[in-house]
């Protein structure tokens, strides 16, 4: 297997956690604003509902777009691999599944409720249709923020560190401290 140079994934990594907090703090943003925002008049409750629309598609997307496409090439290019890792591999079904979910309902959602508020204005609040996706959109894009902001913190604590090797040798995720290990020069001179 070919892989990318130290310098190359240390700036990949850099991309990685830009856009995986693009991602991140988009979604957590658009369900805080799905929870409490309360427009008072129909210039407001339109404003809200783009405001959504503009958070999903120039935050939301490009983090999603961003974290995917670097976190795909640190699969193939790099010692982490796809499933060497338990938590690897959480990650990625956690982050397949707000990428399908995102596209499949959430966007439609999102794109649905400016349409139905500049039709009807603040009559849009008595719509059944307007109700039935606020409500959808309450729920599961407050469930997509929890799922990622576990993504996130399943990267920072990297749980599950050994995996089982099917032949017997337990793989150890590398070092993420800089102290010297015990094979180290440095190791016999501190200690």
């Amino acid at each position: 297997m070919h892989t990318i140079k130290p310098v190359w994934q240390k700036w990949l990594k850099c991309f990685h956690v830009f856009f995986s907090a693009l991602w991140v703090v988009g979604v957590v943003t658009l369900a805080l604003m799905n929870l409490l925002l309360k427009p008072q008049d129909a210039m407001s409750l339109h404003g809200a509902n783009l405001a959504r629309k503009f958070v999903d598609d120039l935050i939301i997307i490009p983090g999603a777009i961003g974290c995917f496409s670097t976190a795909l090439i640190y699969s193939c290019f790099t010692r982490w691999g796809w499933i060497r890792h338990r938590w690897i591999s959480v990650k990625w079904v956690i982050n397949l599944v707000g990428i399908i979910s995102g596209t499949v309902w959430l966007r439609v959602w999102i794109a649905r409720l400016p349409e139905i508020s500049q039709n009807l204005g603040f009559a849009a609040l008595a719509d059944p249709v307007y109700q039935q996706t606020q409500a959808l959109l309450a729920f599961w894009g407050t469930a997509q923020a929890l799922t990622l902001v576990l993504a996130a913190g399943i990267a920072a604590v990297k749980p599950w560190r050994k995996h089982h090797h099917p032949h017997g040798h337990d793989h150890e995720a590398p070092r993420q401290d800089f102290s010297p290990g015990p094979h180290s020069p440095l190791w016999h001179v501190k200690h």
